[in-house]
């Protein structure tokens, strides 16, 4: 019996564990320090820290309620919308973060039941 504990126990040390290493947003800056929101992917976003990741769905809220000329937060909307992109993103690496808020965007906007104008 203790035999087999042993075995076991230095089998289990010895597989390979797979290890998700967390990457700093910095990594994917230029030589001047910004990134290009437009570039950045899914996996680049699913990979970061959840600080860096909070960080950088926070300044792509900013975006796109500068561009449709809205000065209001809803928390509740924006965690809910951050928790999508990043469920989004984690199954669809290789796409864009910014089509990724399209899909989700759209998709929150047909359960609430809001019209976009042309």
């Amino acid at each position: 019996m203790r035999r087999s504990t042993v075995l076991a126990a230095s089998l289990f040390l010895a597989m390979p564990l797979r290890v998700l290493a967390q990457t700093d947003l910095s990594a994917y800056a230029d030589a001047n320090g910004y990134l290009d929101v437009q570039k950045l992917t899914c996996a680049q976003l699913a990979g970061t820290w959840q600080g860096d990741a909070d960080l950088l769905t926070a300044w792509y809220s900013g975006w796109y309620n500068g561009l449709a000329r809205k000065h209001f937060l809803d928390i509740r909307k924006s965690r809910e919308a951050e928790h999508e992109i990043i469920q989004y993103c984690k199954t669809n690496p290789d796409r864009l973060i910014i089509e990724a808020i399209a899909v989700v965007f759209k998709d929150m906007r047909a359960k609430l039941g809001i019209q976009m104008q042309p």
